[in-house]
């Protein structure tokens, strides 16, 4: 079957690969006429992945509706800040029934609407649409490394289709119906994987990133309960088994633009300037308050990123305020 991959970033590619290894003619929609012609005439994107040979069943193009014509589905791989235009670009080429899996972590600015929220709103029919996350690295996904994730969809069949459609010997696919949860943890780890890198860039250990770590899941499923998810969730890939990977793995932009820029007195722009990536915990860290406000929960590390990347405070002296924190019982407080 034709699948249609709507992003030609690190992940995106990588995903089209194994959709190519799990037996799917892939088209990749590119923004670029360059990656597409280096996608179709030397099997390789030029921009990402770069080293990585891919399949001659994987082609390309910057045309979404010549991407979506007689696609049986589509795998949605955008920033989250495009997932509403995306969306719209959708419209005109798609039915109610086109099966849409949404690999995109973030909360919308504004509203704080989930993804599946947001391409629900514009395109209708939530059953036929599903939410792909996990601890999975572009780099080792495409390498053929064995990795997991979690595909959530409030309709088990279309899950289930997903699952099938992704499965392959390397890239194991487990099934849920915790979609609110599944995305609230996408996007939180990427918070709390710059709160690691600036621990780290800072001088602190393995201890303090551990505390980070399991803070961090305790801040999470707080949100996920009172957004409508399920704690249990926030033990599984999507949640603890993303945030240990993003955490603490060496091909973590997160965690790098924490340690290496943030850390160093470097900003947002720089990151950005010097490796042309999107860092989604940035956006993350702001786009959460909104649910924070909404369903009145306490975010402390959430806040003290916000305050740090977009607010311009001193990192030092945020990690001394959080230590400096009131001691309190573990469990079921912030």
């Amino acid at each position: 079957m034709k699948i249609a991959v709507i992003g030609a970033g690190s992940w995106g590619t990588a995903l089209a690969q194994v959709l190519s290894d799990a037996g799917s003619d892939v088209v990749i929609w590119a923004r670029r006429q360059e990656v597409a012609d280096g996608i179709n005439n030397h099997h390789a994107n030029p921009d990402f992945l770069s080293k990585f040979e891919l399949s001659s069943s994987i082609t390309s193009t910057t045309s979404i509706s010549d991407a979506l014509d007689g696609a049986t589905a589509a795998v949605i791989v955008v920033p989250s800040k495009y997932l509403r235009q995306t969306a719209q670009n959708l419209a005109p080429y798609v039915d109610s029934s086109l099966k849409i899996v949404i690999c995109s972590k973030g909360v919308e600015s504004q509203t704080g609407l989930l993804p599946e929220q947001i391409f629900e709103q514009e395109l209708g029919n939530n059953e036929r649409l599903a939410t792909l996350s996990g601890p999975t690295h572009a780099e080792e996904v495409i390498a053929k490394i064995a990795s997991g994730a979690v595909i959530a969809s409030i309709e088990l069949q279309c899950a289930h289709f997903f699952r099938d459609l992704f499965a392959t010997e390397y890239f194991r696919t487990y099934t849920s119906d915790d979609v609110i949860g599944v995305e609230l943890c996408a996007a939180f780890k990427n918070v709390i994987a710059i709160a690691v890198g600036i621990s780290y860039g800072l001088g602190y250990g393995d201890d303090t990133a551990a505390m980070l770590i399991t803070r961090g899941l305790a801040e999470m499923s707080r949100m996920v309960l009172a957004s409508g998810g399920k704690e249990m969730t926030c033990m599984g890939l999507a949640g603890a088994g993303d945030m240990i990977v993003t955490c603490m793995s060496r091909h973590s932009r997160n965690r790098r633009f924490g340690q290496d820029y943030i850390a160093c007195g470097k900003n947002l722009e720089d990151f950005e300037g010097d490796t042309h990536m999107v860092v989604e915990g940035a956006i993350a860290c702001k786009t959460l308050d909104v649910l924070s406000e909404k369903h009145d929960v306490e975010l402390p590390l959430t806040d003290a990123i916000r305050r740090i990347v977009w607010q311009g405070e001193s990192a030092r002296d945020i990690a001394k305020e959080l230590i400096e924190r009131p001691l309190k019982d573990e469990f079921h407080t912030a």
